[in-house]
Order: structure tokens, then sequence, then C-alpha cells
């Protein structure tokens, strides 16, 4: 069956968006959870995995990027308003910048400490030639929590536009990444 036949994203796109989503949510409630922790070494040790989570958000986004220009998107309803498109765009292309650029800002911010990162002991990502200074460092870890602050948003707007195409306007625009429903044209 062929998802992607004009209405739909295909199977792997589907795939890929609802990882990179699960995976986010849950790299948010870690590092939120981080924050609660008794101790300085307790908290280390829960940031690993928000760490680790980030790499392997960089190479879910990154593979997505790949699978778009192989399986391109259907196009958008015919019925959608101009502006709605812009925003569309805007809001998709707001959600891979972060994506992308967050991960690697926290791999800097990792190695400005003098730090690696380990994905969960299957492989190691090495301490980039930054100098070391934690201040820059903490810096780089506050932009990008501020950038993590964004990306919620986006993804509620981002919610908040499919649900209402999907309600309100009747489209099934939330179909076009689920297996199932009716995305209309």
């Amino acid at each position: 069956m062929n998802l992607n036949a004009k209405t739909k994203y295909s199977g792997l796109a589907m795939l890929l968006h609802w990882l990179v989503f699960v995976a986010v949510i849950v790299s948010w409630r870690i590092a939120e959870g981080a924050e609660e922790a008794a101790t300085r070494e307790a908290r280390g040790e829960i940031m690993a995995n928000h760490f680790a989570l980030g790499i392997v958000i960089f190479a879910l986004v990154a593979l997505r990027l790949v699978w778009r220009q192989i399986s391109p998107p259907p196009p958008a309803p015919a019925g959608h308003a101009g502006w709605e498109r812009t925003l569309a765009k805007s809001v998709h292309l707001a959600f891979y910048a972060l994506l992308l650029i967050m991960p690697i800002a926290g791999w800097i911010a990792m190695s400005s400490y003098g730090g690696t990162i380990s994905v969960w002991g299957l492989f190691e990502l090495p301490r980039l030639p930054v100098p070391a200074n934690e201040a820059l460092g903490e810096q780089i870890f506050e932009t990008h929590a501020l950038a993590g602050k964004a990306l919620l948003i986006l993804i509620v707007v981002h919610t908040l536009g499919a649900l209402k195409h999907t309600i309100f306007d009747k489209d099934g625009t939330l179909f076009r990444m689920l297996p199932f429903g009716t995305a209309k044209g």
C-alpha cells in the first residue's frame, strides 16, 4: 500500500515524524527531571540520557531530511489559504533548524566543559576541538534551554494547526501523517 499516494506522507516519513516527536518529549521530560535531582552527580547521570537522546534526535531528523529528498511530501491541501501555507512552511523550517542545531550546540557546550557524549555506551562522540570554557558552555546550555522552550511552542502551534484543519475545516490534515483515516487533497 503506497501511503504517499497524493495526500499522505510515506510510511517511513510518518514513522520518523512520530519517533522524533516522542524522542523530543522524552528528552524534554528527562531535562526537566534532572533539575529535581538530589545531587550534581545524579543530575549528570540523568542528563547523560538527555545528551544521548539528543544525538538520536539529530540522526532521525537528518534521516528524515534525506528521506524528504527521496520521497517528497504530498502537496498541501488545495483548501489551505496562502497565509496557512506560509505559516506551515515557517514552522517546519524552524522545527528542522532547532532539531539539528540544538544537538550540535549541546555537543559544543559539553566539549567546552571538556566532556564527551556517550550514547548509552554504544558509541561516544569525542570532545570537539573547542577551547575549555565553562562560562561559554553555560551560556550555550542556557540558549539551548530557551531553544527547547521555543521548540515546545512550535509543537503546540503545529498540533493546533493540524487539529484546526482536521476538526473545523474537516480536510483531514492530521491524517496526512497517520496510517489510517482519510486525508483530502
